[in-house]
């Protein structure tokens, strides 16, 4: 808040003539004020110009600078999104309608989507179950990667690189139109070296770890995307295909897979771009069709896709517990194939605006490898959904909406392949039973959006679920990388959610503020809780629910100063408590804490195709932890960032986009980072650079 009032303060002495246009702010206050009345969530879209000028190294870093978005960092080049404070199997990532559907339960690995591929996004914040179904608990990112070619011949290239993995890159996109039929094709390739942070040592449970020239050895790695789309849009009709295909190979930090990497014949500080054991790749295919028509008041929309996500972890044959030393190197093995469809309906009806839809997916895993974490297993969900959008007027919309989903899940039983003594006599232990669960949900949603002058104010209030995951239910082994031993409750019931979201947006030539305070309360949450037992010498962390309240707020203001000098302000608080169970009264485990950023930027021209900023991102000291967890000291950080675009000859245009996080070089420790586990800080100075020709 210090921030918010220090930028509000120097604004208050900008002169209140300003040059812009008024022309020009008409256009933009009425665009900004039709997308706020669109839905009564919390939503920001994100255009492509955006991605281009703000472009941070991975997708979710450069969409961390929304209020309420946090990106998680999974080693050298990944990461991970988090909308506030919830991920993985709470956050869909929704891909041209289609949502994605990888292996997002995995802590290390990242969304295997090809972020030059996108064209635009949109980010709703809090549950939207309603339109989404399971999973859409804790809120969407909408990635749009189809848009049609207007031009015969249109596309880029573009190198970009990062310093403190030494990363580089290429890629290149091109497409065209010839009457109504269109294509579009993409690749990206993707190397990087072991990350470096600022310390020369970590502890590993009391074990020291030299770090040569401060890099994470055998943290490198490669990413090899591709895509191509075909389709044809007419008047009042479009189709297209699009088939992609993204690989990823990442090292697994060597020291952090057990301490007997001590007795390795590998020599990892023999070069900081190979990729030695233990190490994981990730191969995901996908194909999408999406068909719309429509006329006057009547559209429809069918999506469907098919996806195919590979991944195996190899590691270096090393016997624990009773397990004998393993022959071959395959640790786990994944691999899982996803069918959906979905069908949509809208109906302009006078002051009625109805949409309707269904939408089934079916899933299918098997695994392999001498190492066991999750069993094999199947899963499928069906469910419907109709929404009103009632406008009474053209400042006042209100929207309800119902749904019902159906989801059965099962999962295989698991032996390991070795023996174990119990008792005197040697047994193969079950690790996962047979199980069969169905789960039936119902979930509603009401909102209302009011504009009066230069307010917009909305309010949604609603319920959300989740299934539980086949990981949740069954899974019971170690996750080396994440540093602990997980053990699943095959007696999980769904997740359910109600919440609250309140949107309050002002904004004339000079100011815009807006202030977005939400409530949550979860009835039965599922989540990880640490023990103070371990299990072949790792923490054992055990998934159960309890009745778990949430609440909190994200606030920005932007003033212009001038057209070219803009000051801006952020920050956000969110509070977690449990209120049942063993740990009733403590926080939720790796709970993020507040955070806030203020910035200065100057544009170089009035037409916004060039700045250079400067922001101070500052994070405050978490002490709301669960037992065994530590508390996390605050930090701050000084961050650059800027862009320019140069017209070249004809229609070549010029981007060049730069950003550099901690100048200062700072040593700090990141809450929500399982890094942090064994001592090891956030990365050093790292400037990211991308220079890209259009034409």
């Amino acid at each position: 808040m210090i921030t918010m009032l220090l930028a509000a303060a120097l604004c208050s002495a900008a002169p209140k003539d300003t040059t812009v246009r008024l022309d020009a702010v008409t256009v933009t206050g009425l665009q900004r004020r039709d997308y706020l009345m669109r839905t009564s969530q919390s939503a920001v879209q994100v255009s492509s110009e955006f991605l281009n000028q703000n472009f941070a190294g991975s997708l979710m870093q450069t969409l961390e600078s929304l209020p309420g978005v946090k990106a998680m960092a999974i080693g050298s080049g990944q990461s991970k999104p988090v909308i506030r404070g919830m991920g993985f199997n709470r956050l869909v990532v929704s891909e041209d309608g289609i949502k994605h559907e990888g292996q997002q339960w995995g802590d290390d690995h990242g969304l295997e989507i090809d972020q030059f591929a996108v064209d635009r996004a949109e980010v709703i914040k809090g549950p939207a179950a309603l339109l989404y179904g399971s999973d859409a608990i804790g809120g969407v990112l909408n990635l749009y990667t189809n848009h049609v070619p207007a031009e015969p011949l249109k596309g880029s290239v573009q190198v970009f690189g990062r310093t403190n993995n030494e990363q580089i890159g290429l890629s290149a996109k091109v497409g065209g139109r010839s009457g109504g039929f269109f294509y579009r094709a993409n690749v990206t390739l993707i190397d990087y070296a072991d990350f470096r942070v600022p310390t020369d040592s970590i502890q590993y449970y009391s074990y020291w770890i030299k770090l040569k020239d401060r890099r994470l050895r055998n943290t490198a790695g490669l990413e090899h995307d591709g895509s191509v789309m075909l389709g044809y849009q007419g008047y009042n009709f479009h189709t297209d295909v699009r088939i992609s295909d993204s690989y990823l190979k990442s090292g697994f930090f060597a020291n952090a897979h057990g301490l007997e990497v001590r007795l390795s014949d590998i020599d990892y500080d023999r070069s900081r771009r190979d990729v030695d054991l233990p190490y994981q790749w990730v191969n995901h295919l996908k194909v999408l069709s999406h068909t719309t028509w429509r006329n006057d008041v009547l559209s429809a929309e069918l999506n469907l896709a098919y996806q195919n996500n590979v991944r195996e972890e190899l590691s270096e044959p090393v016997s624990h517990g009773y397990m004998p030393k393993p022959d071959g190197t395959l640790e786990r093995r994944f691999n899982k194939n996803t069918y959906t469809a979905a069908f949509l309906l809208r109906y302009e009806l006078g002051r009625h605006s109805l949409q309707g839809g269904v939408n089934g997916e079916l899933q299918h895993n098997r695994r392999d490898g001498w190492g066991f974490i999750i069993p094999d297993f199947e899963t499928g969900s069906v469910g419907g959904f109709v929404l009103d959008r009632f406008t009474l007027r053209e400042n006042l919309i209100l929207n309800a909406g119902l749904r019902f989903d159906y989801a059965h899940t099962h999962i295989h039983s698991y032996q390991d392949w070795f023996a174990t003594p119990v008792g005197g006599t040697a047994v193969y232990q079950q690790r996962s039973a047979d199980l069969r669960r169905n789960f039936t949900s119902f979930t509603w949603s009401a909102g209302i959006n009011y504009s009066l002058g230069q307010w917009v104010m909305k309010a949604n209030v609603g319920k959300a679920f989740r299934v539980p995951i086949p990981k949740e239910l069954g899974t019971d082994g170690i996750n080396y990388h994440i540093f602990r031993y997980e053990r699943g409750n095959a007696q999980l019931d769904p997740e359910e959610s109600y919440q609250l979201d309140i949107s309050v947006n002002w904004a004339n030539g000079t100011w815009e503020i807006g202030v977005e305070p939400y409530l949550n309360y979860f009835p039965n949450y599922i989540f990880l809780t640490p023990t103070a037992q371990y299990v072949e010498g790792l923490q054992l962390y055990n998934y159960t629910q309890a009745r778990v309240l949430r609440f909190g707020m994200e606030a920005q203001v932007t003033c212009r100063l001038s057209d070219r000098w803009h000051l801006h302000a952020q920050g956000e608080y969110l509070y977690a408590r449990q209120k049942s169970g063993e740990k009733k009264g403590y926080a939720l485990p790796f709970s993020m804490p507040w955070s806030a950023d203020a910035g200065v930027k100057y544009y170089f021209d009035k037409r916004a195709e060039g700045f250079i900023g400067f922001n101070a991102r500052i994070v405050g000291r978490q002490d709301e932890i669960v037992p065994p967890e530590k508390p996390t000291d605050g930090y701050w950080t000084l961050n650059l960032s800027g862009a320019k675009k140069f017209q070249l000859n004809g229609s070549i245009t010029l981007n060049v986009a730069l950003h550099a996080d901690n100048l200062l070089n700072r040593r700090y420790y990141n809450h929500t980072s399982y890094y942090r586990l064994i001592d090891v800080p956030e990365p050093g100075r790292n400037i990211a650079l991308k220079v890209g020709m259009e034409f």
